[in-house]
């Protein structure tokens, strides 16, 4: 097996994952972007800027490269360079957007050995679940859950003008202790609170019915074990909504809390969750942004080739 192209970029949205009451099965892409440059070297080379991370063959993006290789029969190293302005452990998806750009980048390189299907498959195996790299891989707001066989995929872009609201906390929430917090066993009555919930919240996108956001976002299986860990948090999402949000939710397993508004109010709701923060004690950075309806594979495909992401 030996390359295609000399060079591939690759563009990769940050993602909302647990989106709401969506714990480990919705997420959505939204517009902030970390890039990957991937070429055939004699040696591995690493270079990433923006965050802290390997800058040698253990990086994470390099093994994901290194992972489609494999299956490839490629057996040359590569060059990456790299930029991500994604918070490491900030809730929205650095790790995934690593794993996606080296799986994506690594696949144009060497033809498109990989369906989306098996990309899919990869990343989720990389990254251990697969919510945020789906969304990164497909772009929009993604369903995902597993078969006997694979993962099945669905996606929808909202069908209204919506603003997404990042307001990160200078502080980190580790994502194991984040998952160990949760129970291993749930009620009856909150598996089903949050299959409606989940249900009204891809109603309310796809149907273009905002009325249902303010429910729609309820959840009981992650975020209440996990707000003790994001100082604040109940007053941030009460801010949002008196600032004319629909709902604010963690990203992730946090600390960043994403709030859904009209646009029209999202400036007032970056400042009104930045206040709540700063009475809990906690600088903030804020960010409104909307989702992104392209995933990698589609941004990829404005300057290469691409693979089609219309199916799963």
């Amino acid at each position: 097996m030996a390359v295609v192209i000399d060079r591939v970029t690759v563009r990769i949205p940050a993602t909302v994952a647990n989106l709401g009451a969506g714990f480990d099965v919705v997420a959505a892409a939204v517009g902030v972007y970390a890039e990957v440059t991937l070429a055939p070297a004699p040696s591995p080379h690493v270079s990433v800027s923006g965050a802290d991370v390997a800058q040698d063959g253990s990086n994470l993006i390099y093994r994901s490269a290194v992972a489609v290789a494999e299956r490839a029969g490629y057996r040359g190293a590569f060059a990456v360079q790299a930029h991500s302005p994604i918070p490491l452990r900030g809730g929205l998806g650095s790790s995934a957007a690593a794993i996606v750009g080296g799986l994506v980048a690594a696949n144009r390189l060497l033809g498109g050995v990989l369906s989306p299907d098996d990309l899919l498959g990869a990343a989720a195996e990389l990254e251990g679940h697969p919510d945020n790299v789906a969304a990164a891989l497909f772009g929009g707001v993604v369903v995902v859950a597993r078969d006997a066989a694979r993962w099945r995929w669905a996606r929808t872009v909202p069908r209204f003008s919506l603003a997404l609201v990042l307001v990160t906390p200078a502080l980190q929430v580790d994502t194991a202790a984040a998952r160990a917090s949760l129970p291993q066993q749930v009620s009856r009555d909150d598996a089903v609170f949050n299959l409606g919930h989940t249900g009204l919240l891809l109603i309310a996108l796809s149907q273009a019915k905002p009325d249902l956001l303010p429910f729609a976002l309820d959840d009981r299986l992650h975020q209440p074990q996990r707000r003790h860990l994001v100082p604040g948090f109940d007053d941030v999402v009460a801010e949002a909504k008196r600032a004319g949000a629909y709902g604010a939710v963690l990203s992730g397993s946090g600390p960043t809390v994403v709030a859904l508004a009209p646009p029209t109010a999202a400036e007032a709701t970056a400042s009104a969750m930045r206040t709540a923060f700063r009475g809990a004690g906690v600088d903030s950075r804020a960010l409104v942004t909307s989702i992104e309806p392209r995933g990698a594979l589609e941004l990829t495909s404005e300057s290469e080739e691409g693979v089609g992401t219309n199916g799963g």
